[in-house]
């Protein structure tokens, strides 16, 4: 099993959670895992619709308090 890298995206609001996830995912290799921890909580629609687009799977989505935690799988590019 490969590491999971993680992002923090928290503090940021829409569209920079994505642009930032874009920006990481580009920077892996297809298997390996990104997660994201967010307080937008636009990101739960706008990751995974960013995800279907581009080829990625979101394995899961979690919310611990203000914070959204999502967890990528980075897919063919």
């Amino acid at each position: 099993m490969s590491e999971t890298r993680e992002l923090d995206a928290r503090r940021l609001l829409c569209p920079l959670p994505v642009i930032r996830t874009q920006d990481a995912v580009e920077q892996m290799q297809p298997g390996q895992r990104l997660r994201l921890i967010a307080t937008d909580p636009g990101v739960k629609n706008d990751i995974p619709a960013w995800c279907r687009i581009n080829g990625h799977s979101v394995e899961s989505i979690e919310e611990q308090g203000d914070e959204i935690l999502i967890t990528i799988t980075v897919g063919e590019t």
